[in-house]
């Protein structure tokens, strides 16, 4: 198997996080790495022992001419340019989620991928967590027949929401589920949209926010997503997914699977799922859907377990459900 060579343009904590779960991958070697501010570039250097580290994505995209594969994981509204710029340069990009807020971005970088013939990979990366994975199994096998109903939770400690109130709950919260319901709905679009949220705090982002919607098979879906759960809980994630086809039901549940800690001071749970050390190593579904990019981009296969398409259709809803909720009416789409 030969190497890859990749880049990553930002270096907050979850770019750190693509970094480290890159440099778990034995065949993969992280090249170069871009960021704007200064300090993060040298405390990369001094933890990582990376030599090539730019302030510019141009520069490194134009110098760095091995690269083949590049991650996005500069703030959302910044995901447009960088992503251009790495399929201009002939190399394949993977986007962070929100792959943008905006729709129009979100069709430029698919148009930019098809003409570049560069594989642009959204970072939905709970299509490669394996309960969620599971269930698309589940019903791809037919042993519950066809969807009907889709119903998914997200909760995340309220402390969080003084840094992700940032962008709209939608777009940084409920996305993941977005994406699911549309995977797990098989090709069917949404066709209608309604929404309401709260805002707790006066914050123009709502903490709580649901979405119901409706596809075009018939089926509907009923998405919760909120920043409430208390930070003393110790709870870092309290998710929960139910499918119901025709003939069955399959659902999963977060809270009881995690791996809780209770002390003298409380209690706090791990989350092994997404991206976590553990004896020397990282495991989580972020590595898992970068070794995925990975091995398709050297093997030459197409990354088709998950969707660009999808992704400009999660957007198009995400869109749909912010004017609903601030306009209090359905919208059709």
């Amino acid at each position: 198997m030969r190497s890859l060579k990749v880049g990553i343009i930002g270096l907050g904590s979850w770019g750190l996080s693509h970094l480290e779960a890159y440099r778990q991958l034995p065949f993969v070697e992280v090249a170069a790495v871009c960021d704007a501010d200064p300090e993060r570039l040298r405390a990369a250097k001094e933890k990582y022992g990376l030599t090539n580290v730019y302030e510019d994505a141009e520069t490194m995209l134009n110098r760095e001419k091995e690269i083949e594969l590049v991650s996005i994981v500069t703030f959302e509204r910044n995901h447009l340019q960088p992503t251009l710029l790495t399929l201009q340069a002939g190399k394949h990009v993977l986007v962070e989620k929100p792959i943008t807020t905006d729709i129009e971005e979100a069709k430029l970088m698919l148009a930019a991928s098809r003409r570049y013939g560069r594989f642009a990979v959204p970072g939905h990366l709970l299509r490669f967590e394996p309960k969620y994975a599971e269930i698309k199994q589940v019903i791809e096998s037919g042993r519950i027949g066809k969807p009907v109903s889709i119903y998914m939770k997200r909760s995340r400690e309220n402390g969080l929401f003084a840094t992700y109130q940032r962008t709209h709950t939608v777009y940084e919260l409920m996305i993941h589920d977005l994406d699911q319901a549309i995977w797990y709905a098989g090709g069917s679009k949404v066709k209608k949209a309604y929404a309401t949220g709260l805002s707790v705090t006066g914050s123009k982002t709502p903490e709580v926010l649901w979405a119901q919607l409706h596809f075009e098979s018939g089926a509907v879906a009923v998405l919760h997503s909120n920043w409430m759960t208390p930070d003393a809980a110790g709870i870092a994630i309290n998710d929960y997914t139910e499918v119901i086809g025709e003939t069955g039901t399959v659902h999963f549940d977060t809270n009881p699977a995690g791996v809780q800690v209770w002390t003298s001071s409380g209690r706090s749970t791990t989350d092994v799922s997404i991206h976590h050390r553990q004896n020397g190593r990282v495991i989580g579904c972020l590595a898992e859907q970068l070794n995925y990019v990975g091995q398709c981009i050297v093997y030459g296969r197409n990354p088709d377990w998950i969707s660009f398409e999808d992704a400009l259709h999660g957007v198009e809803v995400a869109d749909a459900i912010v004017r609903s909720a601030t306009e209090g009416k359905e919208i059709t789409l």
